[in-house]
């Protein structure tokens, strides 16, 4: 690693938060255990992290109103779900707080591993071989600073996931992505979670786009989404 790996880990189950710290710090990250989700937010103001893990049901402050709190600081930092929860509904909030991934217990601590290098990996390696920045009808994209700028030229920060999903359809403007290869691609998984966390992603894209009729993200039924956009070639 060319620096030291920090994790926030909320976790008010104190035998399991013991063993999820002890095992990240063995794989060489610096891991700094909060019981509770007060003392979850005072660490991240006072401390630079690379990615948050965070139990869902905490005392003082459960994790996804900490999960919110995190975004309205650092918007882009990415955060795991730690949850004993399975239902749909329960799931599909912590995506719309803010949710790159999602683990219900029981899991694997090997898993978890897996899931925290591929996060990491995908939020730290820089696409030199892609175009950075992309007009879009009336609006302009820069996908390495993850800025959308609207038709009077005024800029908005988009969350990871929102920029690595539009930088997807634009790599492939006029053209289907697949639905499985943006799952895999960005989610790391195709499966009814991640699926519905897309598609609220789609539907903030689509949001951003409707002051120009012009461009479209189309849903290809059963496959997957197109983005439409006026003056790039397709290879129809």
């Amino acid at each position: 690693m060319d620096k030291l790996i920090k994790i926030l880990l909320c976790e008010d189950d104190e035998n399991l938060g013991m063993l999820l710290s002890e095992y990240l710090e063995t794989k060489g990250y610096s891991t700094d255990l909060e019981k509770d989700g007060e003392a979850g937010f005072n660490a991240f103001t006072k401390n630079n992290y690379d990615i948050c893990i965070l139990d869902v049901m905490m005392p003082k402050k459960d994790g996804l109103t900490l999960a919110r709190e995190i975004r309205n600081i650092n918007e882009n930092i990415p955060i795991i779900f730690l949850t004993a929860k399975t239902m749909r509904e329960d799931i599909l909030e912590g995506f719309k707080a803010g949710a790159d991934d999602y683990m219900t217990k029981p899991f694997s601590m090997e898993e978890l591993m897996m899931r925290v290098q591929a996060i990491l990996r995908r939020t730290n390696t820089k696409r030199t071989h892609v175009r950075l920045v992309y007009k879009i009808g009336k609006f302009t994209f820069d996908s390495q600073k993850q800025l959308w700028y609207d038709e009077n030229g005024v800029a908005d920060k988009m969350t990871s996931k929102e920029s690595e999903l539009l930088n997807l359809l634009c790599e492939n403007a006029n053209n289907m992505l697949e639905r499985s290869y943006a799952l895999k691609t960005i989610w790391m998984e195709d499966n009814f979670f991640n699926a519905r966390s897309m598609d609220v992603y789609i539907t903030k894209l689509r949001k951003r786009i409707k002051n120009d009729p012009s461009v479209e993200i189309m849903n290809i039924h059963g496959k997957g989404y197109k983005i439409v956009i006026p003056n790039q070639e397709s290879d129809d």
